[in-house]
């Protein structure tokens, strides 16, 4: 594989040539989009196909984003020599200009060089963090883990209530010492900071891990490497709803707008811990449902669909009991048991039980 320098170049050199040679200037783009997504049953992974879409310079419907694409490389050129990095809001701004000669700016939106940014990974297969172009900061992780980032080394067990602050970008984070026997990831911060505030993981020799949402890059990148270097079984807990098992999906088997970087991403190995539609019953959560709105119903029937689901027995009983409840609930709703039922009962009992699904 050549590296995010050459690969670079090599794009540049390709525009060039086709303009000295009096050629419209081309970039082929790999289709991202369900259709050219390919699930590999063995790696339990999804891939990229091998559809692509040619994008011409002289073309009025590809013109502005053959234009935004070739600038954002300019851009991730200039970083990769300094060797500095930069956000995708700087990216943004350093890309926002007038084109000369015209009243058009060649960017309005920051979706627009994110959109960009996106398509100079699929045509240099090279991620964002390697074109030196990072996102947020939107994690958090404690337990008993230290670690060295940039000479740095930090006790994961020794940082207040905030925990560890994940960043985008965590290919030189080393791992020098941990006795974890798990980790955790969970998909809202209040659920974290209630562990964090009983101690669970140090009560339970653990990991424990947030993002707020979807997780990040950075954080299904720290995951993955967990789990490969450092041996560890990763749990995922989520409210009882279709965006919260698509959140363990994404984790474990990738997504199709990052599907050409799935092997950098998923968490293979990861399990559900919940919450389910059993603990639902078991723990009398009934009372506390969330009345289904059409965007969910509909997210229930796109996920049933889903390759790695639809023939996962175990999976298909607990869509069909939230089809029946049409209704969802939230992770919190076990404080109502007592504030922390969570991390005194619920969660001890389900990972000595092994009560998770795969």
């Amino acid at each position: 594989m050549s590296s995010p320098k050459q690969e670079l170049q090599k794009l540049g050199k390709k525009i060039a040539d086709d303009i000295n040679k009096g050629k419209n200037p081309s970039i082929d783009i790999p289709v991202r989009a369900l259709s050219n997504i390919v699930y590999d049953q063995k790696k339990c992974t999804i891939s990229m196909g091998n559809a692509k879409a040619t994008r011409y310079f002289f073309n009025v419907a590809h013109s502005k984003k053959f234009m935004q694409t070739a600038e954002v490389a300019a851009i991730s050129k200039d970083l990769v020599d300094l060797g500095k990095h930069a956000s995708l809001r700087d990216v943004f701004y350093m890309a926002k200009r007038t084109i000369p000669n015209t009243k058009v700016n060649l960017v309005d939106e920051q979706s627009e060089t994110d959109k960009a940014i996106e398509d100079l990974e699929l045509v240099t297969e090279c991620a964002r963090e390697q074109l030196n172009i990072n996102a947020n900061k939107m994690g958090s992780v404690a337990g008993r883990v230290i670690v060295e980032d940039h000479g740095d080394k930090i006790d994961w067990s020794k940082l207040g209530s905030g925990g560890w602050s994940i960043p985008s970008n965590v290919e030189d984070v080393k791992f020098l010492k941990s006795d974890a026997k798990y980790i955790i990831y969970m998909e809202k911060a209040a659920v974290w900071e209630r562990l964090h505030e009983d101690k669970y993981w140090e009560k339970q020799h653990c990991i424990i891990m947030c993002s707020q949402g979807q997780a990040t890059r950075g954080i299904r990148r720290l995951l993955q490497r967990m789990q490969d270097e450092l041996k560890l079984p990763v749990y995922v807990l989520t409210d009882f709803d279709p965006w919260g098992i698509y959140i363990y999906s994404v984790l474990k088997y990738g997504s199709i707008s990052l599907a050409h970087i799935t092997e950098k991403l998923s968490v293979g190995g990861c399990k559900f811990l919940g919450i389910t539609a059993d603990d639902i019953i078991k723990y009398d959560l009934k009372k506390h449902f969330i009345k289904f709105e059409e965007n969910d119903a509909k997210r229930l029937a796109q996920i049933t669909k889903y390759d790695w689901f639809k023939d996962n027995k175990a999976w298909q009983r607990q869509f069909k009991m939230m089809k029946e409840f049409k209704a969802k609930a939230e992770i919190q709703a076990m404080s109502a048991r007592g504030i922390s039922f969570i991390s005194e009962k619920y969660l001890p009992d389900k990972i000595k039980n092994q009560d998770w699904i795969e």
